[in-house]
């Protein structure tokens, strides 16, 4: 482990023990009783996290239709993404606007408040200190014990989705694999897309996602042209963010069975691209979730990191792992990914 990166996480450790000789004990195996009128959930930073968490509130939504859910946000990337969801309350910016985030916040009282990490993180034990709330939910983790009423057993490698909705049974309420399953709020679309999207439903072409969120999970484009090649009789749509169009461009100009696409404007646009997928080649995104809210079946391209593939990996859907021996994304041949692809593409024809 990189020095900086283990100073901080001996930082939040020693955090999180200091918490626990100073705040008020709490069992972790309390009983939530009493009305449910508001309820507070910590989301995490990422939008493949907020993803993740659109299941336990819909969920949440459908079992207790008057309850108040309120969004934590740590990130400007997770409030954007739940500011339009129809169950949410209310988004509030932790880190952001102090005296607005203390007056609608930390002045009230919910009757649950969840923290979504089952890790020990600085700000998100702040958080749940701070708030006020009845009843207080977390994970399992020896520096989450006596900070929380009721920690959820889930065993660590257990997939976030299933994690997240683990509060679903804290409150009487059964979800099983399918309602756990991710879902984006619908939103507009451009009537470009739109025109494309009825060009996708007889072509079902391969979606290949080219962008990532951190330099070692992106793939070259090199080598993303040489997969594309290997496939000539198969027709492929380019998905990428805006840091990436160029390259997108250049990929759509040289490789004739690429179906030029519109660029997309947010995760639902993309959504409805990949629901017409027959499947998705990408990196360990955003988009593997989105994939498993479509059911589409993924090749995805990992780094060897045991505890993405288990907690972040696909849900419930078909798909190829190819994972690099290199610690980092670029050092996966393409002929592993032709490989990949070749076997996922034969799995479908004989289901």
């Amino acid at each position: 482990m990189k020095p900086k990166k283990k100073k901080k996480r001996q930082f939040r450790q020693a955090f999180a023990r200091f918490l626990q000789r100073t705040a008020p004990k709490r069992s972790g195996s309390e009983v939530f009783t009493g009305p449910l009128n508001s309820i507070a959930i910590l989301a995490q930073e990422k939008l493949g996290d907020c993803v993740l968490l659109t299941p336990l509130v819909r969920n949440l939504h459908r079992a207790f239709p008057g309850v108040e859910i309120h969004i934590i946000a740590f990130s400007q990337a997770s409030a954007r993404f739940f500011m339009n969801d129809p169950d949410v309350t209310a988004v509030h910016l932790a880190k952001k606007e102090p005296i607005r985030y203390k007056k609608e916040v930390l002045t009230r009282k919910f009757d649950i408040l969840f923290n979504t990490k089952d890790h020990p993180s600085t700000h998100f034990l702040l958080q749940s200190r701070l708030i006020r709330a009845r009843f207080k939910v977390g994970h399992r983790n020896p520096f989450h014990e006596g900070l929380f009423d009721r920690l959820l057993d889930l065993e660590y490698h257990s997939h976030m989705a299933l994690k997240n909705c683990a509060l679903l049974e804290v409150l009487g309420v059964a979800a099983d694999t399918e309602q756990c399953r991710p879902s984006l709020t619908e939103m507009a679309i451009q009537e470009e897309l739109t025109k494309y999207l009825e060009l996708l439903e007889s072509a079902h072409p391969i979606g290949i996602n080219i962008s990532a969120g951190e330099p070692n999970r992106m793939w070259t484009i090199e080598k993303w042209k040489t997969l594309v090649d290997r496939f000539p009789r198969h027709r492929f749509v380019v998905l990428s963010g805006p840091e990436d169009l160029d390259s997108k461009r250049l990929l759509e100009s040289e490789c004739s069975n690429i179906m030029p696409s519109p660029p997309t404007r947010n995760l639902f646009e993309v959504s409805c691209i990949v629901r017409r997928l027959s499947l998705l080649v990408t990196p360990d995104t955003s988009l593997v979730h989105i994939a498993s809210g479509t059911k589409t079946p993924v090749v995805g391209l990992y780094r060897e990191a045991p505890q993405d593939i288990s907690r972040f990996g696909p849900y419930a859907i078909p798909y190829e792992l190819v994972v690099s021996t290199t610690g980092e994304v670029r050092g996966i041949e393409p002929e592993a990914v032709a490989a990949a692809l070749t076997r996922l593409l034969q799995a479908k024809v004989t289901s």
